[in-house]
């Protein structure tokens, strides 16, 4: 299902391919926690065992935005949603272990790593479904869910809100919602959609976040570009529609294929998004709970 030309270009970067239509990368913050000892901002918000978590997707070239700021390869996006017959969600939860552990292998061997931290990466106890593509273009997302937690892992969902219904049916750990627009003219500017209907989507989106509070975790992801969307009051109208549990506010980074797309000026420092924050918090009651200068988040939480 996916294209010879994308697959090519997936695997130079880094990425190993699981069936038909899914990948797993291993995650920066993995090898950083393996080499260095130094975890991701996840782990001081959410206490996730960085070097225990799986980045995958089950839509690796399906997504309804082409979103400028996105790290990923959003040009060789094949459509907006997964059609067809697809892999079953046990032999993407499967393969996607065994590629974690293969793309692990080197690290065995590294002086660096001590013996029991790989030996604890190869048993993964996370999965963060988010990696490229939109998730729940993939029809079994709520069961690929399932398989992880009868594996005894917990789920991070991040979804841009494309697919309501499919939300609806979601019981992963944590919920995301990427909130990247507060109006639809920015949104049409900075998400690039392809479907008609994108902001209409996003916001009824926003009511279904609501809605799931009483089963998981929930969260708002604002990804700030400089000179697009520092806009808190706008910001707080929907963040007042979502209810969610934690709100991030992290800065673009400059990385991966947005450099294609985006001047290094569009990235904000981390004063800059603190600021937002802080104006965010105030419009909506919400209070600082936590930070991480060096990957330029800050987190809001009621």
């Amino acid at each position: 299902m996916l294209k010879p030309d994308a697959r090519a270009v997936l695997e130079k970067h880094g990425y190993r391919m699981v069936g038909r239509h899914s990948a797993v990368k291993l995650c920066h913050w993995v090898r950083e926690r393996l080499l260095r000892g130094r975890a991701c901002y996840k782990a001081k918000f959410y206490g996730i065992e960085s070097h225990r978590c799986v980045q995958l997707t089950p839509s690796v070239a399906w997504c309804q935005h082409r979103c400028a700021f996105c790290w990923r390869p959003v040009e060789h996006t094949q459509g907006a949603e997964l059609t067809g017959e697809v892999d079953e969600p046990g032999s993407i939860a499967k393969g996607a272990i065994e590629a974690q552990r293969a793309l692990l292998s080197g690290y065995g061997g590294e002086s660096r790593v001590s013996r029991r931290d790989f030996l604890e990466a190869l048993e993964p106890r996370h999965a963060a479904i988010s990696l490229a593509g939109e998730p729940t273009s993939y029809p079994l997302l709520p069961e690929l869910v399932q398989e992880f937690h009868r594996m005894g892992m917990s789920t991070f969902v991040v979804s841009n809100g494309m697919n309501p219904e499919v939300m609806e049916r979601l019981r992963p750990t944590q919920m995301y919602l990427s909130l990247p627009a507060p109006t639809p003219e920015v949104y049409r500017a900075l998400v690039r959609p392809v479907v008609r209907d994108g902001w209409e989507r996003l916001m009824q989106s926003l009511e279904v976040l609501s809605e799931m509070r009483s089963r998981c975790r929930t969260a708002v992801r604002i990804t700030l570009v400089r000179g697009y969307n520092f806009l808190p009051e706008r910001y707080a109208e929907l963040v007042e529609v979502a209810e969610p549990q934690f709100v991030e506010a992290k800065s673009y980074m400059h990385v991966g294929y947005s450099r294609r797309r985006l001047s290094r000026e569009r990235m904000p420092l981390y004063r800059e998004v603190r600021e937002f924050a802080l104006a965010l918090a105030e419009a909506t009651g919400y209070r600082v709970k936590d930070a991480s200068e060096e990957s330029r988040v800050v987190l809001l939480s009621r």
